[in-house]
């Protein structure tokens, strides 16, 4: 590479939680530059948990966090080419990366559920997300196993 690296921007925590997770996560949802629009639904979407989850002694903002966990992956598998084949080739993700592939998948996997407003989709899938279950932890699971199937490829690692 000839120029310099750009130096990584550091966000601004949120104005409610005062958490530089959230407000990543805010950023990954948001659309046009409308981030008030996406604090709200994000919001709404925790208050809406809040509500589905009163047996439980968290708070929603730990409930979200919980959830993240859940459908954070560890590996993934990349594509390389070697010798006209192409294989896939199981790498470990670096923990930045990690936190952004697991917010992607839990905004993407809320877009495509059923529901009436974002925030009620968004809820719902950060519940099903901290049981366990739902679209965002089942895209983690098929990446492991995708990775576990191409175990013997490792050695090809980047």
């Amino acid at each position: 590479m000839r120029k310099t690296k750009p130096k990584k921007r550091q966000v601004l925590p949120d104005p409610i939680f005062g958490d530089r997770q959230v407000t990543k996560f805010v950023n990954h949802l948001m659309y046009d530059g409308k981030k008030s629009v996406a604090y709200a639904i994000f919001y709404e979407a925790l208050d809406i948990v809040k509500k589905k989850m009163a047996d439980e002694e968290k708070s929603a903002l730990d409930v979200w966090k919980t959830a993240l966990d859940n459908v954070t992956p560890q590996v993934e598998v990349k594509s390389r080419r070697i010798g006209g084949a192409t294989f896939q080739v199981p790498t470990e993700l670096r923990a930045e990366r990690k936190e952004s592939v697991s917010m992607k998948n839990l905004i993407l996997f809320a877009r495509k559920r059923g529901g009436k407003t974002m925030a009620d989709k968004l809820a719902a899938e950060i519940v099903d997300a901290y049981n366990n279950q739902g679209g965002a932890f089942k895209r983690k699971e098929d990446m492991h196993r995708m990775a576990e199937a191409n175990r013997a490829f490792a050695h090809f690692r980047f």
